[in-house]
C-alpha cells in the first residue's frame, strides 16, 4: 500500500469525508491542504471539519496561524512536510486532502521559493498596490507573465509573483516549469473528486453557504473584527468573509452577500478543477446522479488496490 495519498478537488466536493473513511481503512492521518483552514478562529467560513466529522482521525495543519499572521506556501510546505515524514516514519498512511492546488503541488514536489532577504521590495509592492490599485498591478503582471496573471486571482500571490520577478529576473511561471523537471519529493496515489453534471456540485456549494449562515458565519466574522483582526488582512479577504464584511459595513445586504459568496465559490471551484486536471497522475472519482459517498469510497478503494499491484 502506498503510504501517501492525495485527495484533491473543488470546494464542497466531499474531500474531508473521503479522507476520513480512507484513513479509517488504511491506518492513516489527515494532513489538511487548505490555505484557509490554517487560521485559528475561522471555522465556519473555511468549512473546517468538526470533531464529529473527524471521527477520531488525527488532522494536521489546521489552526496553525493567527488570522492576521502572514503565511506562505513555503511555510506551509516546511510544516506539512515534517508532518508527512513523521506519519510515514510511524508506519502510517499520510492522507493529504484539500483544494489548494498550489500548496498541494508544492508539497509533493518539495520545491518552493525560499523567503527573500529583507530588501524592501515586498513593502514597496504593497505600497504600490495600495496607491495604484490591484487592477494596475494585475496589468503589470500581464505584461511580464501573462500565464501567471491568468491563473492568479488574489492580492498576496499576485504581489509574490511580481516580487519573484523583481528579485530574480525570472517569472514565477518559468520557475514552476523548471521545478516540474525535478523529481518530486513524494510519489502519492492521486484521487480527484468531481461531479457529473457540474450543476450537482454547484448545488452543493450553494447549500453549503446557506448552512454556514445557519451555523453563525456572520457572528464568527463579527467576533474576529471585534478582536482586532483587520478586515483588510489576507485571511479576511477570503471568499466567504470579505462579502459579509461588506454587508456588515452596509455596502450590501446579507442576502446579496450570500449570493455573491455562492457565485464566487462556484467560480473558484471551476478554477480548482482546471488546476487539478493538469495533473496526468490524477485518478478521477466522478460522482454521477444517484451515487453517494459509499459509491465514491468504493471507486477510491479500487484505485488504491490497483496502485498496489
Amino acid at each position: 500500500m502506498n503510504n501517501i495519498i492525495c485527495i484533491a478537488g473543488p470546494t464542497a466536493s466531499g474531500k474531508t469525508a473521503l479522507a476520513v473513511e480512507i484513513a479509517k481503512e488504511y491506518n492513516g492521518e489527515v494532513v489538511s491542504c487548505d490555505s484557509m483552514q490554517i487560521y485559528k478562529r475561522m471555522d465556519i467560513g473555511t468549512a473546517k471539519p468538526t470533531s464529529e466529522e473527524m471521527q477520531g482521525i488525527p488532522h494536521h495543519m489546521i489552526d496553525v496561524a493567527e488570522p492576521d499572521e502572514d503565511f506562505s506556501v513555503s511555510r506551509y510546505c516546511e510544516m506539512a512536510a515534517a508532518i508527512v515524514d513523521d506519519i510515514v516514519a510511524r508506519g502510517k498512511t499520510a492522507i493529504i486532502a484539500g483544494g489548494t492546488g498550489l500548496y498541494m503541488d508544492s508539497l509533493i514536489r518539495g520545491n518552493t521559493f525560499a523567503p527573500f532577504p529583507s530588501t524592501g521590495q515586498r513593502e514597496k509592492l504593497e505600497r504600490q498596490a495600495d496607491e495604484m490599485g490591484m487592477e494596475y498591478m494585475t496589468n503589470w503582471l500581464k505584461e511580464i507573465d501573462p500565464e501567471a496573471a491568468e491563473r492568479i486571482h488574489d492580492r498576496k500571490r499576485l504581489l509574490r509573483a511580481l516580487e519573484v520577478y523583481l528579485e530574480t529576473g525570472e517569472t514565477i511561471t518559468e520557475h514552476n516549469r523548471k521545478t516540474q523537471l525535478i523529481p518530486p519529493k513524494y510519489h502519492p496515489v492521486w484521487l480527484g473528486l468531481d461531479f457529473e453534471p457540474r450543476a450537482a456540485l454547484y448545488e452543493r456549494i450553494d447549500l453549503r453557504v446557506n448552512i454556514m449562515l445557519e451555523l453563525g458565519l456572520v457572528e464568527e466574522i463579527k467576533a474576529l473584527l471585534a478582536s482586532g483582526i483587520p478586515e483588510k488582512c489576507t485571511a479576511m479577504q477570503a471568499i466567504g468573509y470579505k462579502e459579509f464584511i461588506n454587508a456588515l459595513d452596509g455596502r450590501c445586504t446579507i442576502e446579496e452577500a450570500a449570493a455573491e459568496v455562492q457565485q464566487s465559490s462556484r467560480r473558484y471551484a471551476k478554477r480548482q478543477l482546471t488546476w487539478f486536471r493538469r495533473n496526468k497522475a490524477m485518478n478521477w472519482l466522478t460522482r454521477h446522479p444517484g451515487e453517494g459517498s459509499e459509491e465514491i469510497l468504493a471507486k477510491a478503494r479500487r484505485v488504491l488496490c490497483e496502485s498496489d499491484k
